[in-house]
């Protein structure tokens, strides 16, 4: 059986979120580049076929927190310090996503899948 447009519209999802975590795990990040950081993550994926809107927030209070007892002014970008939302659209189908931690781990998960019937 063909999966359906919902179905293909999430694997895309997943595809984008594979890419993103992917991509940029362990990039250098400070407070002072998150921003940066989060929109060059934003305008990756917003590349990438039908994805309609991407938002990655770099939580700097948890950098901040993780650097207050380190002799760097950096760490490496992990998913503890990622909020991001995804917007994805197939054939009529919009899934819309979510990353962010879950008991200790980045979970990323779909929130909602609506047609345009």
């Amino acid at each position: 059986m063909d999966p359906t447009d919902a179905e293909t519209a999430c694997f895309e999802a997943g595809i984008k979120f594979g890419s993103l975590y992917h991509q940029f795990a362990g990039t250098p990040v400070s407070p002072e580049s998150a921003d940066s950081l989060a929109r060059a993550m934003e305008e990756a994926i917003e590349n990438q076929p039908h994805c309609e809107s991407v938002s990655v927030d770099v939580l700097t209070d948890e950098l901040d927190a993780e650097l207050a007892e380190s002799a760097a002014d950096y760490t490496e970008l992990t998913g503890r310090f990622l909020d991001v939302e995804m917007v994805i659209e197939y054939e009529g189908e919009e899934v819309r996503t979510r990353m962010d931690m879950q008991d200790g781990y980045p979970l990323m998960r779909v929130e909602d899948v609506r047609s345009d019937d």
